[in-house]
């Protein structure tokens, strides 16, 4: 009897687990209303299928697990198999090789390194089919200078893809195939996505064709990993292995919210946190390259960073988030609208910003010669300005070395900048300040990030020229946090030391 109770006790429990796990999914669908008929960032330019909500999923849909949802989205998933020739490195010399000895009986050519030959390198990926007549999203880094690229569908049909075009800088590539009446995978909106949600992923993981997991969505927006220029990923628990790039990673409706990308992990495998490309930020890349060929991206002319608790205390930012101007480039839109170092920007077009990432892909994805209103915080108060988007070119960073002298913060030592420090640290002319010659490594200075050949040029918002104005704008700041605006480069931002 006991037994009999225990066994109907779990039975029940599984049953009100899988019924708040599938239904409260269910209710979250209807409550929030995932209709995704319009394109979120303007009409669709390609023939693609944009995911609407009259299919809705239903509880008794789901009953026997995800086949219904898994069943239409599969075939739309290809492998991809890129090629490309490298030429290897010759072998190394031969330890033996200067020895007269073996000289003397294997000749001159003994020992010495082997000529650079040429060889094929192969990769495995997935692709995504997102029109019936054989367009193909995947990542750029899956047929990245590849010279021959082969589709394999689900039937075992295979196909030569020619490149249409790629943007490095979002991982996005798009492909074509020549064919009609292919399965396809409706567009959803990334947007709408709450951590919490369930998702699906799709691909090829180690090669293993059609393979699909589950997992939720762990986190959205995320950015600042370093994987790419333009970061706004979607993070799931859902398993991404090699193989997986080029992936669909699909919600409950099996519409295509995001491409899979990348792995966190410490032994290349899956351990839990994957990431993808939100479909939104896909569409916008594949249309461009459709229409102009490549992407064009709005541009303001900043360097931007994430507000710290401390240096919104510095700044008399009271409230969270936004995005600190750590340096404004000369005749840029952001200089032509007023815009200074030192603002902090609240809000773009009304929407709040709180990380320097999405504000740069809030930018990026707007047209140049859009007018963008922004409001910002200033001298304690926020003010609303307006800037006209430029395009956005090609830059390049440049860093510089060091020298020696006295100090002022614990474990910096600085000295007076002059004008061949100025050009061997590739300075624009006329850059104020002190530059720093070491840094103790155990010091809250390195902590905070400083490192000789960095340039101080404000202290605590006083402007630093020489030795004698560095040390007087710190002689009041003892055991206090120091606001610190250092150039590097070229570049200016700004950075809090506290004391220890």
């Amino acid at each position: 009897m006991n037994s009999s109770k225990l066994h109907i006790r779990r039975w029940v429990a599984t049953v009100v687990v899988l019924a708040a796990l599938v239904g409260g999914a269910v209710l979250s669908i209807g409550l929030r209303n995932w209709t995704t008929g319009q394109s979120v960032l303007g009409a669709p330019k390609l023939a693609v299928t944009v995911a609407h909500d009259t299919n809705p999923v239903l509880l008794g849909s789901l009953a026997n697990g995800f086949g219904s949802v898994l069943k239409p989205a599969l075939p739309a998933v290809v492998n991809i198999h890129s090629s490309k020739v490298v030429k290897q490195k010759g072998g190394e010399n031969s330890p033996f090789g200067n020895d007269p000895f073996f000289r003397q009986f294997f000749g001159d050519q003994f020992g010495q390194q082997q000529q650079p030959h040429p060889e094929r390198e192969q990769s495995l990926g997935s692709g995504v089919i997102v029109t019936s007549d054989g367009t193909i999203v995947t990542n750029n880094h899956v047929i990245d200078g590849a010279t021959d690229i082969k589709v394999y569908m689900k039937d075992n049909r295979e196909f030569q893809a020619k490149l249409i075009g790629t943007d490095p800088k979002s991982d996005v590539a798009i492909l074509k195939i020549n064919a009609t009446d292919l399965p396809t995978l409706p567009l959803g909106d990334s947007s709408k996505m709450q951590v919490g949600d369930i998702v699906l992923a799709i691909g090829e993981p180690f090669g293993l064709q059609s393979t699909a997991t589950m997992g939720i969505v762990s986190a959205t927006g995320r950015g600042g990993l370093g994987i790419e220029n333009y970061e706004n990923f979607i993070q799931t628990d859902a398993s991404i292995n090699p193989g997986n790039s080029g992936g669909a990673l699909i919600d409950l409706h099996g519409s295509l919210i995001g491409i899979n990308t990348a792995i966190l992990s410490g032994s290349g495998g899956n351990q839990g946190v994957g990431f993808a490309i939100p479909i939104n930020d896909v569409r916008n890349v594949m249309d461009q390259i459709v229409q102009h060929g490549k992407v064009i991206r709005g541009y303001l002319g900043v360097h931007i960073q994430d507000v710290s608790p401390e240096l919104a205390q510095q700044f008399g930012l009271h409230q969270g988030g936004g995005v600190l101007i750590g340096d404004v480039s000369s005749d840029a839109p952001a200089a032509k609208a007023g815009i200074k170092k030192g603002d902090v920007v609240l809000a773009v077009n009304g929407q709040m910003v709180d990380a320097a990432n999405q504000l740069q892909i809030q930018i990026s994805q707007m047209p140049p010669g859009t007018a963008v209103k922004l409001k910002i915080w200033r001298d304690g108060k926020a003010q609303d300005l307006t800037v006209d988007l430029g395009e956005l070119l090609e830059t390049a960073e440049k860093a510089g070395p060091d020298q020696t002298s006295t100090g002022g913060l614990e474990g910096v030592e600085v000295q007076e900048l002059t004008s061949d420090l100025s050009q061997q640290l590739n300075l624009p002319s006329g850059t104020h300040g002190v530059v720093i010659t070491s840094v103790d490594p155990s010091s809250a200075a390195a902590a905070a990030g400083l490192d000789r050949g960095m340039v101080i040029q404000e202290v605590n918002h006083k402007p630093v020229n020489n030795l004698q104005q560095y040390k007087q704008a710190l002689a009041g700041a003892a055991n206090q946090p120091v606001l610190l605006l250092v150039n590097e480069g070229g570049v200016t931002r700004y950075t809090v030391v506290e004391p220890r």
